[in-house]
């Protein structure tokens, strides 16, 4: 991952004069409270501002990243973030549109707070006079009797303002209904940041615009207790062409984990982006400059079919995520597929990844004829069509091309003893796998 130095650097763009206006800019403004409140906090003295991610998986996800890098700009212009991991709120899970959670165990929320918090500490600085802060609302939750919660923090709300949030509602009236559980999710958000105003004095939260009513029912409450006005910002939330959001519910989540979504699989998402939605990316989940993303934003609109764009918003995005190392293996997988780069020079994970969309087939150790090759893996039709390719000259295993019909590929051309890329043409791909002996 770039350093925080190298960050700063193009974060401190003199188009704007305050972060405020960049964030707007950048389309991460969805709602919010007091914009002229707001924009004045962020151009003054540093604040202290938190974000708050539950451990319902192992690993965070690509609308999280929306608000890990949000952080990181806020930070950048001199502001102080805590990150939480919620190991009591994880414990509930806030509600979901669909249907009630599962609830994991404790030693599983346990573990998962553990893998959250290393992802969010590599998106901050935890050095300097505006240094990070890592924080679990388990620390204060977890010590509170049921009493103590429902005579200090529950007596605060009131249930017909409850249920008037826009999922609760909206699970109110599904035939699944809603749990006192996860009712009483948004009670426990709230008094997270009322404890944090009280120990950081932490005046501004950031979400997604769907964790809105959570994100309110903690300055409402902070008002209500302290007599004080904080804040609360709500960005937009990112979804597919056809307008269903990414997450981990839908089933469609873009993990953040390399075990879960390989560095591969991950710059290959970010290098399909429309080219109507691209500018827009750039701005979210790149630390590029105005002018620098006004530039290619032209460059797109003159010349599409270069994608410039797509191909600048999967590097920077790969290597904010899994450093620019892995970026460059995958940039080279991509181009070794297609012949222009040395498969064996491939490290077996991102071989594996860069081969796994790939039609693929298993076959015997003795069965490694280039015609039965071709047949077996489907980029022939029949044993004439194949010796027809190889006569042509269209016939590749591992980029080197094979101009025998009869030839036999050697155990040596297996990749990490297995593995075949088969090419036939240009652009038509299989992977062979060799059993063992």
């Amino acid at each position: 991952m770039p350093d925080i130095d190298s960050l700063k650097t193009q974060q401190n763009d003199s188009s704007f004069d305050n972060v405020w206006q960049e964030l707007r800019w950048r389309g991460l403004v969805h709602v919010s409270t007091d914009e002229a409140a707001l924009e004045t906090l962020l151009g003054g003295d540093p604040i202290t501002y938190y974000c708050g991610f539950d451990p319902t998986a192992p690993s965070l996800h690509l609308g999280n990243l929306v608000q890990l890098l949000l952080m990181r700009r806020i930070q950048l212009a001199g502001h102080k973030p805590l990150g939480l991991v919620g190991g009591s709120t994880g414990l509930i899970g806030d509600p979901r549109q669909t249907a009630e959670r599962v609830l994991n165990t404790p030693e599983t929320v346990a573990e998962w707070v553990g893998s959250l918090q290393v992802q969010v500490q590599r998106f901050l600085s935890f050095e300097g006079v505006n240094a990070a802060r890592m924080v679990n609302n388990l620390d204060w939750t977890g010590p509170m009797s049921a009493i103590d919660f429902l005579r200090g923090i529950g007596k605060y709300f009131r249930v017909g303002t409850m249920v008037k949030k826009d999922i609760v509602a909206t699970r109110l009236n599904s035939d699944e209904g809603i749990s006192y559980t996860e009712f009483s999710y948004q009670v426990l958000q709230g008094m997270d940041y009322l404890q944090l105003f009280r120990d950081y004095n932490c005046v501004l939260q950031t979400g997604g615009s769907d964790q809105w009513g959570n994100l309110t029912s903690g300055t409402d409450l902070i008002r209500k207790v302290e007599g004080s006005h904080v804040h609360a910002l709500g960005t937009p939330l990112i979804t597919n062409a056809d307008g269903t959001k990414f997450g981990k519910s839908e089933g469609n989540a873009i993990w953040l984990d390399p075990q879960m979504c390989s560095p591969y699989a991950f710059y290959q998402f970010w290098l399909n982006t429309a080219d109507s939605d691209v500018v827009d990316r750039l701005k979210v989940f790149t630390f590029l400059s105005r002018s620098e993303i006004e530039e290619i934003a032209t460059e797109t609109a003159d010349r599409p079919f270069a994608r410039t764009g797509q191909r600048r918003l999967a590097y920077e995005v790969t290597s904010l995520v899994h450093g620019v190392d892995a970026t460059e293996k995958v940039i080279a997988a991509s181009a070794a597929l297609f012949g222009n780069g040395n498969l064996s020079d491939l490290d077996e994970a991102t071989l594996t990844a860069a081969t796994t969309e790939l039609p693929s087939v298993s076959v015997a150790r003795e069965g490694l004829g280039i015609v039965d090759l071709l047949v077996a893996s489907g980029l022939s039709e029949s044993r004439s069509a194949a010796r027809r390719t190889v006569g042509e000259g269209g016939a590749y295993v591992n980029n080197s091309k094979i101009s025998d019909p009869e030839a036999i590929v050697a155990e040596s051309d297996l990749l990490y003893g297995q593995i075949l890329v088969l090419r036939r043409g240009k652009k038509n791909l299989a992977k062979v796998k060799v059993s063992a002996p």
